[in-house]
């Protein structure tokens, strides 16, 4: 302060606020602020220290763990491995024209091509909840409105005509509607002789969510046609024809076996699906000899979806801890609202909190948010799948889907960002129907393998038997059980000499073979087996 005399000061300089401010900033003053702004940014380092330090420590512990699990959670360890040309089934030229960049699509002058989405009543077009016969005689309509030029895109073709003259009747103009597809089908039968299989897919594991796969919509296509040409076949009686179809089918199928990705897991099980559907008809029209339907029940029996689903969710699992890199290095910005949302200003506004969070969070807190992904991954499977007992519970698989959403704030992201389960509300909400999948293709894969069986019995003895136990050991030495419950498949003769084989299906619950709105109903009815009565 100054010495001069408070009376010769001015009025300015006698001011409260001038007095505050050489106050302030008096050495003295500035002396402390400066120590109590060096303890601030000591305690403020010493806790992210803290955090980077404890985040990282908690993740090397749970990543090391996994990896002695031989669950490795780095996404490269799951990408498959070169096959030679000569191995290779996905090396054909025409599996490899899949990833040509020219936008052309394949097999486009086949009647799939031209008229599938005229024909309302194929297999795949309505799910039910009991199996059907391919409506042949819509496909014949819409063959000859093709031939006749008279096709309008908003046409279409439906009948109840599935009796097996109506169908064999049609069946000839079907084959020679897919007649174009013969040289495509003739080249990959002669390459799925090969063991192995990897198509040319470009791996980043740095960044696998930008992989891009754009055989899987196509093997499915191919698997489509497939189908329809062997339900042809089987009407015209050519059931050798047909099964070199379904066996195609199944192949391809099979080809994406290898591949870390979960939609290559669920377009299997559709592809499977798919080729099953072909088997049914021709049990049900009781076309299969005794030697085709062992073939059969030989490649059902070695079906495996359950323990097959456990790679997949691996690799899953792995893409998520990629996905904290990522937004690791590119900010938290990834995670906000699409920016197309009508609340526009709400959604920027959003995005700006997050991103602000993203630049102040400790590096401690990205392990942190990768522990409790992967842990909360671990809870959302554990119980739902017995590989042992190989049984699927679906009481637990709800449970398990209820306490992650609890865990994750019911999806709300800013809570669950603050808690470090960014990734997980928005990653494993996603995983919560994928047990029900993997149950029904296990499903179907034993029904259809027992159906074989049953239909070899009804070959040697005239009808079906009354119990499932005859068949053993002769037609079948190992019957393999209901996922659901554990316990053998129900099973029936019915009044006009067929059967009912059925699980309890998704309800747990025995519905004494009563279906469900779908054939796999995920809340009501059995998962049923059987046939139109005749």
């Amino acid at each position: 302060m100054s010495d001069q005399p408070e009376t010769e000061l001015s009025i300015w300089e006698r001011s409260t606020f001038v007095r505050f401010f050489r106050w302030l900033f008096s050495w003295r003053i500035m002396r402390r602020l400066i120590i109590v702004l060096a303890w601030i940014v000591t305690i403020v380092a010493l806790w992210y220290g803290e955090e980077d330090w404890r985040g990282r420590r908690a993740w090397n512990q749970y990543r090391q763990a996994a990896q002695a699990r031989g669950e490795p959670l780095d996404y490269a360890a799951y990408i498959p491995k070169p096959v030679p040309d000569d191995q290779n089934f996905a090396a054909t030229p025409f599996l490899k024209s899949f990833f040509q960049t020219n936008d052309t699509d394949i097999l486009t002058n086949d009647l799939w091509s031209r008229a599938a989405n005229n024909v309302t009543e194929t297999n795949a077009a309505k799910d039910r909840g009991h199996r059907h016969f391919m409506d042949l005689v819509a496909w014949q309509m819409a063959s000859a409105a093709l031939q006749s030029g008279k096709l309008k895109r908003d046409q279409e073709f439906e009948t109840d005509k599935t009796d097996l003259a109506a169908r064999a009747a049609a069946a000839p103009a079907v084959l020679e509607g897919m007649a174009p597809d013969a040289a495509a089908f003739a080249e990959l039968r002669a390459a799925s002789a090969r063991e192995l299989s990897r198509y040319p897919v470009k791996y980043d594991p740095e960044n696998p969510w930008a992989i891009l796969l754009p055989h899987l919509a196509k093997i499915k296509g191919v698997c489509q046609r497939l189908h329809l040409e062997a339900c042809a076949d089987l009407a015209a009686g050519q059931n050798d024809q047909a099964l070199a179809d379904v066996k195609l089918a199944l192949s391809l199928a099979d080809s994406i076996k290898s591949e870390p990705f979960l939609i290559s897991y669920l377009v299997r099980v559709a592809c499977f699906q798919i080729a099953l559907h072909s088997v049914w008809e021709g049990l049900a029209e009781q076309r299969w000899t005794d030697a085709q339907l062992q073939e059969l029940q030989a490649r059902f029996l070695s079906c495996d979806f359950l323990a097959g689903m456990k790679e997949p969710l691996n690799a899953e699992r792995a893409c998520g801890v990629v996905a904290v890199d990522l937004a690791r290095k590119s900010g938290l910005e990834m995670l906000g609202e699409d920016s197309s949302s009508s609340d526009r200003k709400s959604s920027e506004s959003y995005e700006t909190a997050v991103s602000l969070i993203g630049r102040l969070m400790p590096s401690g807190w990205y392990d942190r948010e990768k522990l409790n992904y992967c842990l909360l991954f671990d809870a959302q499977r554990k119980g739902d799948v017995d590989l042992g007992a190989r049984i699927v519970s679906p009481s637990r698989v709800a449970s398990n889907s209820d306490e992650l959403t609890r865990q994750i704030y019911g999806g709300n992201l800013l809570k669950a960002l603050l808690h470090h389960r960014a990734i997980a509300c928005l990653l494993l909400p996603g995983l919560k129907n994928v047990s029900v999948k993997f149950a029904a293709a296990q499903t179907a894969a034993n029904q259809a393998a027992l159906a074989c069986a049953l239909e070899r019995y009804r070959l040697a003895h005239g009808q079906f038997p009354d119990q499932l136990e005859a068949l053993t050991p002769q037609f079948i030495s190992h019957p393999p059980h209901d996922v659901i419950t554990g316990q053998p498949y129900k099973y029936r003769r019915a009044d006009d000499g067929q059967f009912i084989l059925y699980s309890v299906g998704w309800n747990e619950k025995d519905d004494g073979g009563a279906p469900g709105k779908t054939l796999f109903d995920q809340t009501q009815g059995d998962w049923v087996w059987q046939y139109p009565a005749k």
